[in-house]
């Protein structure tokens, strides 16, 4: 056991479990991961339990309890930082943290649309110009950010700021939503990385199902 307990819910579904968990993961950050799985026919209590939102994922540290991923991303940078969660110039760190807030609170066509599924068989779906516009836009951020970095992640080296559009990669691929090279590039470099792969697996092999969840 870790001091540390991050509670997630089903890794099929949960694109905000899986920005927490691969930032820590990815920095080598030692924590014990419970999974709550969904339960949505009864409310969902063994997640209202744990969670002031009735929503995962939730970091408890003592007497300490975070939720919202980012928020949880933010306490451990503080907690831990010699492990550079965020790019170190403060000019790069500052545009990290923008495009991740910007993950956060935007893109809410896409998340409608297609929503974070490891199981689905890639192909394409139909979508509205909303969910083009928000493709468009995710990819301009990637393509900036790698040229002004070298790459091969967004900032140089693995950081917060791709473990929070790390979701939006499984989105890409499963719905065939871009067929740009550099996009595909990047994504193929997210999708070899030893957290991803893990957590991929895990999803994977879930005996889960949850109406409303799958498209």
């Amino acid at each position: 056991m870790t001091d540390l307990t991050l509670y997630i819910t089903n890794k099929n579904y949960s694109s905000w479990s899986l920005r927490a968990w691969m930032a820590m993961k990815a920095a080598g950050i030692a924590f014990d991961a419970l999974q709550i799985p969904f339960d949505v026919a009864a409310g969902n209590p063994g997640i209202k339990a744990i969670s002031p939102t009735g929503q995962v994922p939730v970091l408890v540290h003592g007497d300490v309890k975070v939720w919202e991923a980012l928020a949880i991303i933010e306490y451990i940078a503080e907690l831990f930082p010699e492990v550079d969660l965020w790019p170190k110039p403060a000019a790069e760190r500052a545009v990290a943290r923008a495009i991740s807030l910007e993950m956060a609170s935007g893109f809410r066509a896409l998340r409608n649309a297609c929503p974070m599924n490891f199981r689905r068989t890639p192909s394409a779906l139909a979508v509205n110009e909303s969910v083009i516009a928000d493709v468009q836009r995710i990819e301009t951020i990637w393509r900036e950010q790698i040229a002004r970095s070298g790459g091969p992640f967004l900032f140089g080296a693995f950081s917060a700021a791709d473990a929070m559009y790390a979701p939006v990669v499984n989105r890409f691929s499963v719905y065939q939503l871009t067929q740009n090279a550099d996009s595909l590039a990047y994504m193929e470099r997210i999708q070899a990385h030893p957290a991803w792969i893990e957590w991929r697996d895990a999803a994977q092999a879930e005996p889960w199902i949850v109406p409303g969840y799958e498209v």
